[in-house]
């Protein structure tokens, strides 16, 4: 187990980057609804998103294509609804971001929508009726799906009905914020002896209300190798206008 682990840190640690966020989800369930509005809302803060229809180029195969990208990412999101079980494509989707997990120190990060984590872990209810027709016609896969479905919905997430009374704008806030704080430790290879660095990174981005749109300036005074240059290119990578890649 500790030598998992310790080669998942070091994959994860050394790794170049082309997406903050891989999201996962079922098109049918909540490509325009949920997911649509988690992703503008990603993409505002920046935040780099790769999802299937936005990011997926015109002409190519989806299965080698979509798996490079769930290696190319830091954070998969994996959004849990009524019918994600009923699609092959899904499953296999969650088996590959599971080993992901596994071999490559990806960060798993499940939302529960319209369906409660138990009935993904033991596939009952809706859940379990989807995955059961999967399960009827592709007898080899079903095992290792099933392995997925349970890790997956033991990781801590979000049951988007308990938050904030289910208003998914207040939710969505929340999943951002959260994601957005996951992310800035892996910004950068920062010192640790600049202690205080990132909680002050985080104050001013909220200061400045990047996603607001507009122009500020701001100014950044201190002595050399405190840091300025370090939150100084964290801001403006931050910023909607310039090149996030």
């Amino acid at each position: 187990m500790a030598s998992t682990s310790s080669n998942s840190a070091q994959a994860s640690s050394s790794h170049s980057w082309k997406y903050d966020v891989f999201i996962s989800f079922r098109g049918e369930d909540t490509r325009k609804t949920f997911v649509d509005h988690l992703y503008s809302a990603l993409v505002e803060r920046p935040i780099c998103v790769y999802k299937d229809d936005e990011a997926l180029p015109r002409g190519a195969s989806i299965g080698p294509s979509l798996f490079k990208a769930i290696e190319e990412s830091r954070i998969a999101v994996v959004v849990f609804s009524t019918n994600y079980a009923d699609s092959s494509w899904c499953l296999d989707e969650l088996a590959y971001i599971m080993k992901c997990r596994d071999e490559r120190g990806l960060i798993v990060l499940p939302i529960f929508y319209d369906v409660e984590p138990s009935e993904v872990r033991k596939q009952e209810g809706n859940v379990g009726e989807a995955f059961a027709k999967q399960e009827a016609e592709n007898v080899t896969k079903a095992e290792l799906w099933r392995k997925a479905l349970s890790n997956a919905s033991n990781i801590a997430g979000w049951e988007s009905k308990k938050i904030a009374n289910g208003y998914e704008s207040k939710v969505i806030k929340e999943i951002v914020g959260k994601i957005q704080d996951r992310l800035l430790p892996l910004d950068s290879d920062v010192d640790e002896e600049l202690v205080g660095m990132r909680e002050r990174l985080k104050d001013l981005i909220s200061r400045l209300e990047i996603e607001r749109g507009g122009v500020r300036m701001v100014g950044i005074w201190g002595i050399g190798g405190s840091g300025i240059s370090w939150i100084t290119s964290m801001v403006w990578k931050r910023e909607p206008n310039n090149n996030h890649n």
